[in-house]
């Protein structure tokens, strides 16, 4: 089969930052693709991965070179910012198969506001949407339409505006849920993610200030917990109410309970040390997720440790 994976920042360079983890993620897939003897092509501005067929790409054009190769191609995967996901990803079904999430559910997951209050309904536990602070509490404040940690605080207090939502901040530990959702969800592994809070100075009314941020820096995979069982049930609850396919990463706080605090509708970061513990290849999940069925369970051997500075080392840094 001809495979299309489509990776934002490797095909636009737009996030030069982001560029070590979405060459991370998709040399894995197109790896995992070509030693099944697919053939993989991708778009990218500069970024080659020594595997699969690199298509010229840029900003401009990135859109128009995922519609034309989607339609030389059997079928397709987009990993992109999750506000952008629900346009390409439609995009990728009125031209080939698509691999991953429909517009639609893709949608509501990066909808922060609206997939809390669907999980919310629905029974599953998530940090309460706040609309004004109270003395004493923490909160975490992240755009409404956002991609993980991505200009995410920690702080006391807060103006409520449109583009950001307010959450209660919950302590526990903090994971995430790697698993291949469809007809019969395959949950995968556990992850521990490597969450890091930093001091940001910020001028206001020509006075500086401190504000927490809080940013992603690696994962653990897999993580050993005799909570797994729970965390496997909520992740696969979570993407069963919200009508997600293929690989999903469901982001955990493990407190009294599992909390959601975000959902991926994509292949997310910790593939790259899933890869490394998984007997089967990823692609083979994602193709007979969409053709065939799946396994009862997938074979994890030994653990995996990265972190963003080592994806740096690997991928060249921006």
């Amino acid at each position: 089969m001809k495979i299309l994976i489509a990776e934002f920042a490797v095909a636009t360079n737009i996030e030069k930052p982001l560029i070590p983890e979405g060459a991370a993620m998709l040399k894995t897939l197109a790896e995992s693709f070509v030693h099944l003897g697919h053939e993989i092509y991708y778009p990218s501005a500069g970024t080659e991965i020594a595997a699969g067929t690199a298509l010229k790409s840029n900003a401009e054009s990135f859109m128009q070179v995922v519609e034309r190769e989607a339609k030389k191609c059997d079928a397709g995967l987009i990993i992109a910012p999750d506000g952008m996901l629900p346009e390409l990803n439609r995009l990728l079904e009125e031209n080939t198969v698509n691999l991953g999430c429909s517009p639609e559910a893709a949608a509501l997951c990066a909808d922060k506001l609206k997939c809390t209050e669907i999980l919310k309904k629905t029974g599953i536990s998530a940090p309460e949407i706040v609309q004004e602070a109270k003395e004493g509490k923490k909160y975490v404040i992240k755009p409404r339409f956002g991609c993980g940690a991505e200009a995410t605080y920690l702080l006391k207090e807060f103006e409520k505006t449109g583009e950001f939502i307010a959450s209660e901040y919950i302590e526990g530990e903090h994971l995430s849920v790697s698993l291949i959702a469809g007809k019969k969800p395959l949950p995968l592994t556990v992850n521990q993610q490597f969450i890091e809070f930093y001091e940001e100075k910020r001028e206001e009314n020509h006075e500086k200030t401190g504000v927490t941020g809080i940013k992603y820096n690696g994962s653990l995979t897999p993580y050993h917990t005799s909570r797994k069982d729970e965390l496997y049930e909520a992740a696969i609850s979570t993407v069963k109410c919200l009508d997600c396919f293929g690989y999903m990463g469901v982001d955990i706080v493990l407190s009294g309970r599992p909390y959601v605090v975000d959902v991926n509708p994509r292949p997310t970061a910790s593939l790259f040390g899933i890869s490394r513990v998984m007997r089967e290849e990823i692609a083979e999940l994602l193709l007979m997720n969409r053709f065939g069925s799946l396994p009862d369970s997938v074979k994890i051997e030994g653990e995996y440790c990265f972190s963003k500075d080592m994806l740096c080392e690997l991928f060249g840094k921006h």
